[in-house]
């Protein structure tokens, strides 16, 4: 008998992402485990196309940006001194901090995407921000959450670790 995905399961997929294209943009290298049910461990339009599935199924989805990872926020990129930056700092190194216009706690992952002489540019949005994107998944296991992933909302990777599992 195949489990069936429903609320409080892990649910295990193997996945890939491309553009509308078929350019693959994410290969799914490990599987991707998550609590289902409302935890925000994954997009709701993929967690509700895959209510009531079992292991073997498969999901095919179009995710326009706002069912992703939203439009892309020109807000979200800044011009800072390079002077500001550590020495040795590079195009793809992540730095945290604060838009110009946050609230007190609203920080955001900025990557460099740009160095000139005197300036680094920073993007705080996603890399996938405003594309619409295909996600295909097969279900590869499905197993009752225990109350302890329950109570807190997602998975981890062993019981007794602090990270949770990639999402």
């Amino acid at each position: 008998m195949n489990a069936i995905v429903h609320k409080n399961t892990v649910v295990t997929l193997d996945y890939n992402v491309t553009d509308l294209e078929g350019e693959l943009l994410d290969a799914g290298r490990e599987a991707l485990v998550y609590l289902h049910g409302g935890y925000d461990d994954i997009f709701p339009r993929i967690e509700e196309a895959l209510q009531e599935k079992r292991v073997g199924d498969t999901v095919t989805l179009k995710l326009q940006p706002d069912n992703a990872f939203g439009e892309y926020d020109a807000a979200l990129v800044q011009v800072e001194p390079r002077a500001s930056f550590p020495p040795g700092v590079e195009v793809g190194m992540q730095f945290e901090g604060a838009p110009e216009d946050a609230e007190d706690e609203d920080f955001v992952l900025y990557r460099v995407t740009g160095i000139t002489d005197d300036t680094v540019m920073l993007d705080g949005n996603h890399p996938l921000a405003g594309a619409a994107l295909i996600f295909t998944c097969t279900v590869t296991a499905v197993r009752p959450a225990s109350p302890a992933e329950i109570a807190r909302g997602h998975v981890r990777a062993d019981d007794d670790g602090d990270e949770p599992v990639r999402h």
